[in-house]
C-alpha cells in the first residue's frame, strides 16, 4: 500500500511536471509571438523611416538644384530695367565726333552687359511675328492688321526676358485680332 501511495504520488508529480512543462511551452509560444510582432513593428517603422529619409534627401537635392539654377533671378530682375534704359539711350541720334565716340562706348558697355546676362542664362523672349502665348506675352492692345494672321504679335512694346526656362518678365505686345 505504501508502494501504491508512492506510485500515485510519483504519477501526480509527473502529471504536475507535464502540466508545468506544457504551461511553460504555452507561455514561451506567447512570448515568441509577442516578440515576433514587436520585430515586425520595428521593421515596419524602420522601413517607413528609411523611405521618409529618401524622400527628404530627394526633395532637398531638387531644392538645391533649383537654387543653383535660379540663384541669379533677383539680380536679373534688378538689372533688366537698366538694360531697358541702355537700349533707350542707344536709340538717340547723336551728331559730332565726341558724341559719336561716347555713343560707341555706351554700345560697347551695353553689349558687354547683355553678354554677361546671356552667360547667366538670360534670353530675350521672341515676340514680333510670333503667335501670342499668354505664358510669354502680355497683350496690351489688340489691333486689326491685314498683314498679319489672327492671334499674331504685331508689335513689341517692351521686351520680355526669361532666365533659363522661367519667365522673368513677359513681353508687352500688340496682338492682331
Amino acid at each position: 500500500m505504501e508502494e501504491n501511495k508512492q506510485e500515485i504520488i510519483d504519477e501526480k508529480d509527473e502529471q504536475n511536471q507535464s502540466e508545468d512543462s506544457q504551461q511553460d511551452v504555452v507561455e514561451e509560444n506567447g512570448e515568441f509571438e509577442q516578440l515576433r510582432q514587436e520585430k515586425e513593428e520595428i521593421n515596419n517603422r524602420l522601413l517607413r523611416l528609411q523611405a521618409d529619409y529618401d524622400n527628404f534627401r530627394r526633395r532637398t537635392q531638387k531644392e538645391k538644384e533649383a537654387d543653383r539654377k535660379y540663384r541669379s533671378q533677383s539680380l536679373v530682375e534688378e538689372l533688366i530695367p537698366a538694360l531697358d534704359n541702355f537700349e533707350r539711350a542707344l536709340q538717340v541720334e547723336v551728331d559730332g565726333g565726341s558724341a559719336k565716340n561716347f555713343a560707341e562706348g555706351m554700345k560697347m558697355v551695353y553689349d558687354q552687359f547683355k553678354a554677361a546676362l546671356e552667360k547667366e542664362g538670360v534670353e530675350e523672349i521672341p515676340a514680333k511675328g510670333e503667335e501670342f502665348d499668354p505664358h510669354l506675352h502680355q497683350a496690351i492692345m489688340q489691333v486689326e492688321d491685314e498683314n498679319y494672321d489672327s492671334n499674331i504679335v504685331v508689335e513689341e512694346l517692351q521686351k520680355g526676358y526669361r532666365l533659363k526656362d522661367r519667365v522673368i518678365r513677359p513681353s508687352m505686345v500688340k496682338v492682331n485680332q
